[in-house]
């Protein structure tokens, strides 16, 4: 019986935390061994996360740091080129997921991951030359190539494939995302000339200045800084990351603690053996006919379709004030994903706290929804406008909580799990490649008044179908597991009552 109740704690992830207090971070149930176990890959797998992607959002979003810091002048853009720069971005990070789903089940995470992130580094570090609109292009393609969402995915997996503890595969994705900000929000002023490094140091505000000798902007200088900052985290992954429990990285784990990770999912239902169940036909038809592919893929792609952010519109705004310098532009600009951490946090907590991530969905895209709905009315006093551009960012709060509870639905197979989380990805990162230019060209910045009333009604229709079609199929497949694992433990008990009677 001790078996079964243990069992009935499956899939709680979509229901508020109950029963412990907001600071404990362990369950109630963990042994000390097990409590010592998940602090170690804490430390091992959340401090690079936060580092990985801290570069990857900076590489990814210096862009626009970019253009409005002397790009735009410097190869004369006139018309809708960030727009199309941030759509070779997005198609290099779609083609890229094809080779690398590929790549992903066949080699270590502790080197792929590593290597990706050289690969993005060096092309970071190529766009300080750029003297076109074309070379540019191919670099940010390049770059969107080896930043490839499923990175993100990866990092995100790799939680779920050690721990599906409560609330731990959102937890999990809100640290790294919230640190990344952090970081993200200092280095930005840094490398585009705020003149500050870690509080005020000489070095920085020197090379970020303007170099007459070398014809160069504070730019370029950014780039560089980037791409020297994003080799060495890459080297210290092939060295820290503890890959997969079917894939472990033996330099940082014993044989027991890898043991002890593949018990614990065991008893959660989670798969630990990353191996295909049948033949790839067999493995490809299983999975298109399964309703969970489509249904998550539509949510995924009405979440991606609701953001603004990628396209910083208050960037833009701030440029077409004419009335701050560069340096002052960007340092305006760190204010809205500063705010970002506090919608994370709160996001987060509330979904744990207060009412599951339902309810934290709906929370973060209503406030985002008001947010859009301020911007396309347009002709509201300047704090209004503040208010919304300093709102953009809740919607990215919540990607912790989507992209969590999708691990969560998906945790009994992670080969089908690796594809469906690709193609869902894949499918809904490519439908922005041209929404954004059909809704944000930069010829109408900062008054994209079709992107922000196409982001509004995003933002109601995840809402809607989070709750009409999200929330009962988590449901359902808590209960399907549960009852699984019920007749195994009968079925278990039966054969041992069998080998005590002969």
């Amino acid at each position: 019986m001790s078996n079964i109740v243990k069992v009935t704690k499956l899939g709680n992830l979509h229901q508020k935390r109950k029963g412990r207090a907001w600071y404990h971070w362990y369950s109630a149930e963990d042994s000390p061994e097990e409590r010592k176990l998940l602090l170690k890959l804490d430390l091992l797998i959340i401090p690079y996360a936060i580092a990985a992607y801290w570069i990857k959002g900076v590489d990814q979003t210096n862009i626009s740091n970019a253009y409005v810091s002397g790009l735009k002048d410097d190869l004369g853009f006139a018309g809708d080129e960030l727009v199309r720069l941030n759509s070779m971005y997005i198609a290099g990070a779609v083609i890229g997921q094809l080779p690398f789903t590929l790549l992903f089940p066949m080699f270590p995470m502790n080197w792929i991951i590593p290597g990706m992130e050289v690969g993005w580094g060096l092309f970071t570090l190529l766009q300080y030359r750029v003297e076109s609109f074309a070379e540019l292009a191919a670099y940010r393609f390049m770059v969107g190539f080896f930043e490839v969402r499923i990175m993100y995915l990866a990092l995100g997996t790799e939680v779920m494939n050690w721990d599906v503890e409560e609330g731990y595969s959102s937890w999990g994705f809100c640290l790294e995302r919230l640190l990344q900000a952090c970081f993200k929000v200092q280095h930005l002023k840094i490398l585009t000339g705020s003149g500050e490094w870690l509080g005020g140091g000489k070095l920085f505000p020197y090379l970020l200045a303007e170099t007459p000798s070398l014809n160069w902007n504070s730019y370029r200088w950014m780039f560089i800084i980037c791409a020297l900052i994003t080799i060495p985290i890459a080297i210290a992954g092939v060295l820290i990351w503890p890959g997969t429990p079917a894939r472990p990285n033996r330099l940082v784990l014993s044989e027991t603690e890898i043991s002890q990770a593949k018990a614990r999912l065991a008893a959660n239902k989670s798969d630990i053996y990353e191996k295909p169940r049948e033949t790839r036909y067999q493995l490809v038809k299983r999975i298109v006919m399964d309703r969970k592919l489509w249904i998550l893929t539509l949510w995924n792609t009405l979440y991606w379709n609701a953001s603004t952010t990628f396209y910083r519109p208050d960037l833009l705004w701030l440029k077409s004030l004419k009335r701050f310098s560069t340096p002052r532009v960007n340092q305006l600009g760190a204010i809205a994903p500063s705010l970002g951490m506090a919608y994370c946090l709160f996001v987060n907590f509330s979904m744990d706290l207060l009412w599951g991530p339902s309810g934290a969905i709906t929370f973060a895209l209503s406030w985002n929804t008001i947010a859009m709905i301020i911007l396309a009315i347009w002709e509201v006093p300047e704090s209004a406008k503040w208010f919304a551009f300093l709102s953009i960012y809740t919607h990215s709060a919540m990607s912790s909580v989507l992209n969590g509870w999708t691990n969560d639905i998906l945790r009994d197979d992670a080969v089908g799990r690796g594809f469906i989380l690709t193609f869902m990805n894949l499918f809904s990162q490519s439908s922005t490649a041209w929404t954004g230019l059909l809704a944000f060209p930069t010829s109408e910045a900062p008054r994209f008044l079709t992107g922000y009333i196409y982001a509004a009604v995003m933002s109601v229709l995840v809402v809607i179908f989070t709750f009409a079609v999200i929330l009962p199929l988590s449901k359902g497949v808590d209960r399907s597991l549960v009852v699984e694992s019920e007749v195994e433990v009968i079925v278990e008990s039966k054969s041992s009552s069998n080998e005590k009677g002969s």
